[in-house]
This record gives C-alpha cells, structure tokens and sequence, in this order.
C-alpha cells in the first residue's frame, strides 16, 4: 500500500480506532466520515484493506467448518484408515474410530465458534450484503425492459 496520509488526523485517528467501521453510527455522523472517505485517499484505502481483512477472516473461517464437516465424513466412509491403524499403528480399529471422530467434532465445534465470533465481532456480513445489494443493482441495470418488468410484479 502506498505511503500516503490523512489529510484529516483528527477524523483519521477516530477512524482508526474503529477500525474504519462506520456502520453502527448515527446517520448524522455517518455523513460525515463518509465525506472524509471521499476525500482522503489513505482512510479510504485503509478501509479497503480492512474490509477485504475481515471478509478473508470470514471465507477462511466457513472453509474450515466445511472442511471438518468433510473429514467426519471422509472417517465414516474410508475403510483403508482400519488397516492403517490395525497393522501400522496397533491400535484397535475402534479406539482409532472414537479418536478420530473426536478430533473432526472438536474441530467443527472450534471452527463454528470461530465463525460465530468472526461474524459477530467484524462488519463483513453488512459489507457483503451490500456489495450484493449494489451488484444486483448494476446487472438490473443491464437488463432489458421485458425482464425489468417481469421483476417488478
């Protein structure tokens, strides 16, 4: 990122604070900040990067979810893993069964609250919804008028 600065330290400081989350504020103050992320390239850019921060906390957090979700059933459908653990490890094809089945739910569990906290603790799901809400905008507008009028009933 490049090496620029604010051009308003006061509102930059404020901002920074919070991470350049401006969307649990008043709408009065909003204007405000949001006129400042207009004119000041470094705040703007800064929010840029948190908010692709926060959305990457959130994509990597689903993806371990899934992926626990695809071990447990990856430990319910491979039968090579008994011969692994009965002849390479010596243990007992259900001792090797419990330990594994513990370790993807204590996983999924770790990764769902992981989730939980990420989503409740980030503004990614209002940023997401509304970069949805202005995409549908834009392909609406690309529309044509037949189809544009099918919507509207």
């Amino acid at each position: 990122m490049a090496k620029t600065r604010c051009n308003d330290h006061v509102v930059g400081a404020i901002l920074a604070s919070w991470r350049y989350d401006i969307t649990g504020i008043s709408p009065e103050m909003s204007r405000d900040y949001e006129n400042h992320f207009a004119e000041c390239s470094h705040c703007r850019g800064r929010q840029k990067f948190h908010r692709g921060l926060d959305v990457t906390l959130a994509v990597l957090t689903s993806l371990a979810v899934l992926f626990f979700l695809f071990a447990l059933a990856v430990v319910q459908h491979i039968k090579p893993l008994e011969h692994v653990a009965f002849v390479v490890l010596g243990l007992d094809i259900s001792d090797m069964y419990h330990m594994l089945l513990s370790a993807g739910f204590a996983g999924l569990l770790f990764s769902i609250a992981a989730l939980a906290l990420v989503l409740t603790a980030t503004p990614a799901p209002s940023y997401l919804s509304d970069l949805a809400a202005e995409r549908r905008k834009v392909i609406e507008e690309h529309l044509p008028a037949a189809i544009r009028s099918m919507r509207s009933r």
